[in-house]
């Protein structure tokens, strides 16, 4: 495993993988990020095509990753982070539609709600789509300030796309 550092317009980030496949994407000072010893070796120029691609997504041009992923979690949570990665580009969902999507009852929209906590691949597996059920943006490792700002990042697109339909 190893692990590179990159800046970004929310501050650093650090990619973890192994192989050819990102396995972890943390955001500086962010909840939940394991200890640095867990990431392998440093190599800051490791990961070239998730630093490319992650600079595309903060220019406004790119809407979908193709990196290798392999998130490492408890069934229940790969289960839920693929749902994330459905939720499209621009779009938000509230924790209860995405319990609803993955065909829960909805008592789990607790456990759906960390398991996207706990996502390990922040940007690349959309977990800021995901809000409260009233709007607010809530619940985001990375800090409220930091979901608003790639909300609004994705958001114009959005809102650009609407008018010409």
């Amino acid at each position: 495993m190893t692990y590179a550092l990159t800046d970004s317009p929310i501050g650093p980030l650090t990619l973890v993988g192994e192989d050819d496949a990102l396995s972890g994407l943390y955001m500086h000072q962010g909840r939940h990020v394991p200890d640095a010893a867990a990431f392998g070796e440093r190599d800051d120029a490791a990961h070239p095509e998730a630093r490319r691609q992650l600079g595309e997504y903060f220019a406004g041009e790119r809407r979908r990753f193709t990196v290798p992923l392999r998130a490492r979690g408890s069934q229940f949570q790969r289960r839920v982070w693929a749902a994330l990665a459905e939720i499209p580009y621009g779009q938000t969902c509230s924790y209860g539609e995405l319990t609803a999507r993955l065909g829960l009852a909805p008592q789990a929209v607790r456990a759906v709600a960390g398991a996207n906590g706990r996502n390990p691949i922040s940007i690349i597996v959309p977990c800021h789509r995901v809000l409260g059920a009233d709007g607010r943006l809530t619940g985001y490792a990375g800090g409220v300030a930091r979901k608003q700002f790639l909300l609004d990042l994705e958001r114009p697109a959005a809102a650009r796309e609407q008018l010409l339909f």
